[in-house]
């Protein structure tokens, strides 16, 4: 394995989100110096908490679609500079197409400028409502590209061809990341994730919302889990010729895992079935045999030991005043 240098100064972009300020913590814990990239659209500063004033941690506010000047060296750059659920992404999709689409040539040009290797995090949204189970890497996918979800699935589809057109002209090293369902401590309660909806609703009393039949089914990674995938993926010595898909296989349907939630947060289950958003993927499962072959990652974590950590961040968020967890009472209405 490449392992990176301790010396290495990395650019997160994205860094303030639910999973970037996790990696951001990951990367300070190897020895790296990291500058944090946020426009705060959907990330918080409470997430960085624990970072700053860090001698090795950097925060600069702003978007990667209007880039600040960089002029000291990098090595790396992870590209995590998107909002991811639906909620956030369909507030403002014409910015959402535009941060993935011109904010990750940005980068790409930034890689190029400083020979740094970039990792874009792309997603499982690429695959739409798939037909193929499980999604493989090569599956061009099932996707709608005029519906509700376009400025981000096709936001993400352009990216990754950005990334690729970089990579074949010689112009930049790149990975791709293919993101599942993620889930753990740093998410927000009205992000319209199916486990923040669900865990917030539980501990709120209140009913949870099922989506359709409650017959469609989620893999969910654990957020260490996640994280290391993402930096074996940047680390790894030769740069795969595709993207490879992080996340676990493990597929739950949305009653199961309602069940499982309503368990661990000491909560009897009482759904309340509501209709079936346009676009949501039925089933939702990564094929990871890429992933183990060229990094030898796999998830360790299971979910019954993740909702264990994640259950009882929420819990503490919920005693916070109201603003420092979103509308903490009222979990998004559009699931993911």
């Amino acid at each position: 394995m490449d392992m990176t240098p301790l010396s290495s100064t990395i650019l997160v972009a994205g860094g303030a989100g639910f999973i970037g300020s996790h990696l951001c913590e990951a990367l300070l814990g190897q020895g790296h110096a990291v500058i944090c990239v946020d426009s705060f659209q959907t990330g918080r500063r409470e997430n960085l908490s624990a970072l700053l004033g860090h001698p090795r941690f950097h925060l600069v506010e702003g978007d990667v679609e209007n880039l600040p000047p960089f002029r000291d060296r990098l090595d790396q750059i992870y590209n995590l500079a998107s909002p991811a659920s639906p909620p956030a992404y369909q507030a403002d999709p014409v910015r959402t197409m535009m941060t993935n689409v011109v904010g990750t040539n940005n980068l790409l040009a930034l890689a190029e400028q400083t020979g740094a290797r970039l990792l874009q995090a792309s997603t499982s949204e690429v695959y739409g409502d798939p037909e193929v189970y499980p999604q493989p890497e090569d599956y061009a996918g099932h996707v709608n590209c005029n519906g509700p979800r376009a400025c981000y699935d096709e936001g993400k589809r352009a990216a990754e061809a950005l990334c690729f057109d970089y990579l074949r002209a010689g112009r930049a090293e790149v990975r791709v990341a293919r993101i599942f369902n993620t889930y753990g401590p740093h998410m927000q309660c009205d992000d319209g994730r199916i486990v923040s909806n669900f865990i917030c609703q539980a501990l709120s009393g209140q009913p949870m919302t099922i989506y359709g039949n409650g017959e469609q089914t989620r893999s969910l990674c654990y957020v260490s889990d996640m994280v290391d995938g993402l930096i074996a993926l940047m680390e790894v010595a030769d740069t795969p010729d595709g993207p490879v898909n992080i996340g676990n296989p493990r597929e739950f349907t949305i009653l199961e895992l309602a069940d499982l939630i309503g368990r661990e947060a000491a909560t009897e289950l009482s759904p309340v079935f509501r209709p079936l958003p346009k676009d949501d993927p039925r089933r939702r499962r990564p094929d990871i045999a890429r992933a183990r072959a060229l990094l030898g990652w796999a998830p360790r974590v299971p979910l019954e030991e993740g909702l264990k950590k994640t259950v009882p961040w929420f819990a503490q968020e919920l005693r916070k005043p109201l603003a420092s967890c979103g509308a903490a009472a009222q979990p998004a209405k559009v699931p993911q």
